[in-house]
C-alpha cells in the first residue's frame, strides 16, 4: 500500500514538474505590466509620477506601433526590380524616421511630468528590461519558445 502511494505521489510529482518546464504562452498585457513595473523600480518612480507618465508612454507605443505596421506591410516583401527595391528601401527609412520622431515628441512630453534624470533612468530601465526579455526569450525561457524551435 505504501509503494502504490509513493508511486502515485511520484507520478504526481513529475508530471506537476513536466507541466512547469513548458514554456509559457506570450501575453502582450503581462509583459507591458512587467516592464512598467521594472521601469518603476528602476527609475524610482513614485505613484504619482508614474501614472502622470505611463498613459503618455502607452500612447507614444500605441503610435509608434501604428507606424511599425504600416512599415511591415508596406516593406516586408522584396521587389524584384532594382528601382522598386529602392523605392522600399527609402519607403522603410521614412518610417523609422517617423518612428524616431514620435519618440523625440514624447520624450520633450516626458520632461513636463517627470523630472529629466528619470526620463533618462526610464528610457535606459526600457532598453534594460527589452534586452533581459529577448535573452530571456532567445533561450526558451518564459514567456515564449525560440523561434528555431518551434513544435
Amino acid at each position: 500500500m505504501n509503494r502504490i502511494i509513493l508511486s502515485v505521489a511520484l507520478l504526481f510529482l513529475q508530471t506537476v514538474g513536466m507541466l512547469a518546464d513548458e514554456p509559457q504562452k506570450f501575453s502582450p498585457e503581462k509583459f507591458q505590466a512587467d516592464m512598467e513595473a521594472f521601469m518603476t523600480k528602476e527609475a524610482h518612480l513614485t505613484e504619482a509620477e508614474a501614472a502622470k507618465f505611463f498613459p503618455l508612454f502607452r500612447e507614444m507605443q500605441q503610435k509608434q506601433r501604428a507606424v511599425f505596421e504600416k512599415m511591415k506591410n508596406e516593406c516586408s516583401v522584396k521587389p524584384t526590380d532594382e528601382p522598386s527595391c529602392k523605392k522600399v528601401v527609402m519607403k522603410r527609412d521614412e518610417y523609422e524616421i517617423e518612428q524616431k520622431k514620435i519618440q523625440q515628441q514624447y520624450h520633450n512630453k516626458f520632461f513636463s511630468v517627470i523630472p529629466a534624470s528619470k526620463v533618462y533612468d526610464v528610457i535606459m530601465a526600457e532598453s534594460k528590461f527589452h534586452r533581459r526579455a529577448f535573452k530571456n526569450w532567445s533561450k526558451g525561457g518564459k514567456g515564449g519558445t525560440h523561434p528555431m524551435k518551434r513544435k
